[in-house]
């Protein structure tokens, strides 16, 4: 059983409300009556739960990793206003999540006496507000958990960058401040919180502002317990995830608890082809990304099956079936090769454990990458910076990158490369292209940046007559 979820179906109700930002903080009393807010802050976990498959398949299937084959859901790659038809099964539940765990996480700040619980709280309220932004830009800030019902004023959205400044990033340093560095699945921690606000400043472009959090996860990791794994495919899977050493933050899901999620058709059902509309989910795109590195590899003999070698993480990212034959000698059947299916094997979901899979919201794999980034771009040379990619690249089975690439820009694209592979499948392709701004580079397109957010949905813009507006181009 999830920690983080015991009890928590008695804590919990749901109030019928306009609009998202009007909901009260689900609790079992109101809170003015409550005297301890560890239910409310564990609704505030829960509630991410929402926003991971919405964020699975906008992080995927709108970049060059994933692709849908039916009718509205190519969609997400026609770069135009057509997206609005995925309202009720991606961007509302999104919205709706992230507002209830922004009102829970406003409770426990207001009135919890608890210093632990409160900078949790703020690092959940900075991941839900982070996330919005990431998906729509400018949004709607609240920060009170009994919003008025009456002054529309307060759902105006907020600029992007008044939400980091004055949101995301005080939060994110109180809970630096408040929480230790021992990690607890399922729950916010110190090196949670700065390797966030890192990926944060990453994502502003604000390098010098970003290194030294990035460099306080990559240096004090070893003493907080955090290392990487030392093969790929043991990070991932609901048989992986207990005290997983990669891990730093993770939202927790478990088939005992109901799903914050409501649409049928979670992240581990689209990424299996589970879904007609998506059989095929892989791109041949990133098929030939990883053909790209096949000769990268550092021991062409070590697997026998694959010859040619390749990326170790191919075979964990990328399903595989056995080709039986019969051995010519003993005459018994035996495997005689692999082939591909274009289908994602990362989250598997045999056994029945794919409503168990832990969406990861931060590993060290990631926070090395950022590092090196934000190293590159502050100056750093190739000699510092790709060294740091080494114990990544030799898990994968690849040769060092150290002297192969000498430029700034050579080194910013083998890093974006990097990434590409490394995290595959953990909803964060879309987002690293439109923020290094290499969308129509990648893509091979000419994209409208309009369509680099997602559209606010319509029900929201409805409700509020306006005053939340949607985003340009849709």
């Amino acid at each position: 059983m999830k920690k983080i979820y015991i009890l928590l179906g008695s804590l919990l109700f749901i109030t019928a409300c306009s609009t998202d930002l009007d909901q009260s903080p689900p609790n079992i009393a109101s809170s003015d009556s409550l005297t301890d807010y560890e239910g409310v802050l564990n609704a505030a976990y829960y509630y991410q739960l929402g926003s991971v498959t919405p964020m699975a398949v906008m992080g995927e299937f709108r970049a060059d990793n994933a692709v849908m084959d039916e009718a509205p859901y190519t969609e997400f790659d026609e770069y135009d206003n057509g997206l609005t038809a995925m309202e009720d099964q991606f961007f509302g539940p999104f919205y709706t999540a992230l507002y209830k765990s922004i009102l829970s996480t406003n409770s426990v700040i207001e009135n919890s006496t608890n210093e632990t619980h409160i900078g949790e709280a703020k690092f959940l309220r900075a991941l839900s507000y982070f996330k919005l932004v990431q998906v729509f830009g400018d949004t709607t800030v609240n920060l009170s958990s009994s919003p008025s019902l009456e002054d529309t004023s307060i759902l105006v959205r907020t600029p992007a960058n008044e939400v980091y400044n004055d949101v995301i990033i005080p939060d994110l340093l109180d809970a630096i401040d408040a929480l230790d560095a021992s990690i607890v699945d399922g729950r916010a921690s110190k090196y949670a919180a700065q390797g966030l606000l890192g990926k944060v400043y990453v994502t502003m472009g604000d390098f010098i502002s970003a290194e030294p959090h990035l460099e306080a996860v990559v240096n004090g990791a070893a003493g907080a317990g955090i290392s990487l794994k030392a093969n790929y495919n043991e990070i991932f899977g609901a048989v992986n995830e207990v005290e997983n050493s990669e891990i730093i933050f993770a939202t927790q899901i478990s088939s005992s608890i109901i799903d914050e999620y409501s649409p049928a058709t979670d992240f581990w059902n689209w990424y299996v082809g589970d879904d007609p509309k998506a059989d095929l989910p892989v791109d041949p795109d990133l098929i030939a990304a990883f053909e790209a590195v096949a000769g990268e590899i550092t021991n062409p003999t070590s697997d026998p099956l694959r010859p040619d070698g390749g990326d170790l993480r191919r075979r964990t990212i990328i399903k595989t079936n056995e080709v039986l034959g019969i051995d010519p000698v003993t005459e018994e059947e035996i495997v005689v090769a692999e082939e591909e299916v274009l289908t994602i094997s990362k989250f598997p979901k045999e056994g029945g454990l794919g409503a168990e899979h832990d969406w990861i919201e931060l590993r060290l794999a990631d926070i090395i990458l950022l590092y090196a980034e934000t190293l590159n771009e502050n100056g750093a040379p190739a000699s510092t910076v790709l060294p740091l990619l080494d114990d990544i690249r030799t898990r994968a089975g690849l040769n060092s990158l150290t002297g192969t690439q000498t430029t700034q820009a050579g080194v910013r694209q083998a890093i974006l490369d990097e990434r590409r592979l490394e995290l595959a499948f953990e909803g964060q392709r879309w987002f690293d292209l439109v923020r290094t701004g290499t969308v129509d580079a990648e893509m091979g397109l000419t994209i409208n940046s309009d369509y680099y957010l997602f559209p606010v949905p319509v029900s929201e813009v409805l409700a509020t007559r306006g005053v939340i507006t949607q985003n340009s181009g849709y």
